[in-house]
């Protein structure tokens, strides 16, 4: 399968927010470094709500027991070890763009663990995947100055891989945030310059058009609460261990992730932003491929 061309943030672009440093993340993230929204459902404490965001994946992808699981945008790992150490999964690979994300994977040398400094769109397996579970990558798959129709497009790009690499009635499992009560316009140029630039959010319709005549969607959730409970947390953390953070990657760097923490948190809260989580199911023989 030929690579097709990244639609979405360069790794130089990834590598600028996630590459930071391992030991920065390690100071306010939770012990698995699992740095997306977590699932508040019944847990009191972010370590249990981040393993039952990852079990929530898990299931809704059809992973429990299989022989290939494939991560897009695997962070440090926690997915990855979840699936091969307790969800009984022989092969989980995971992709990223982030070389300090997967140097920490290839430390941990885990059984059954393959990571790859990779982009989906250059991704090309020698067999197909039992499922797909993709968390937090999804925003990094568009660029801001793109058009509507370009950015439809590299969703599309997607979905036809996720489709190609999966048996029949395989599942994809999405999370990702989204515009809600907002517009493009309405994009921080502080986030878009400071904290994830050359990326895009998009619309539930966006997902919904780009996967029509690929996968149905199964269910879905807006879990935009749980995202503003994830950041002040998060924020919560930082804060704690401020000057060991300061001492790390300076006083700049924490300034700007306290302030990008805050101002995520109201966007959740206020709905600005969502948190889309679907479980879509491949289409078999579609009627049109666009």
């Amino acid at each position: 399968m030929s690579a097709l061309a990244n639609p979405g943030a360069s790794a130089q672009a990834i590598q600028f927010h996630y590459d930071i440093g391992n030991s920065f993340y390690n100071l306010w993230l939770d012990r698995s470094l699992t740095y997306s929204c977590a699932l508040w459902d019944g847990h009191d404490t972010l370590e249990a709500a981040q393993m039952a965001k990852i079990d929530y994946h898990i299931e809704k992808s059809g992973a429990r027991g299989q022989q290939r699981v494939l991560d897009i945008g695997c962070g440090w790992g926690a997915t990855l070890n979840h699936l091969v150490r307790t969800a009984g999964v022989a092969q989980a690979t995971g992709l990223t763009l982030a070389t300090q994300q997967a140097a920490h994977i290839a430390q941990q040398e885990w059984p059954g663990v393959d990571v790859r400094v990779e982009s989906w769109s250059d991704h090309s397996p020698t067999m197909p995947y039992d499922a797909i579970i993709s968390v937090g990558a999804f925003e990094h798959f568009a660029k801001l100055d793109q058009s509507p129709e370009e950015k439809i497009e590299g969703y599309r790009g997607f979905f036809r891989r996720c489709h190609e690499w999966l048996p029949p009635g395989g599942c994809l499992s999405l999370q990702t945030m989204s515009y809600e009560n907002s517009s493009r316009e309405d994009f921080s140029p502080f986030f878009a310059s400071q904290i994830f630039p050359e990326s895009d959010l998009p619309r539930l319709s966006e997902i919904a058009g780009a996967s029509e005549h690929l996968f149905e969607i199964v269910s879905l959730r807006n879990d935009r609460h749980h995202y503003a409970r994830t950041s002040l947390e998060w924020r919560r953390r930082l804060l704690q261990r401020r000057a060991e953070a300061v001492a790390l990657v300076g006083e700049e760097a924490v300034a700007r992730y306290d302030k990008y923490l805050h101002l995520w948190a109201i966007g959740f809260h206020t709905g600005t932003m969502g948190l889309l989580r679907l479980q879509l199911r491949k289409l078999e023989t579609p009627r049109r491929l666009h």
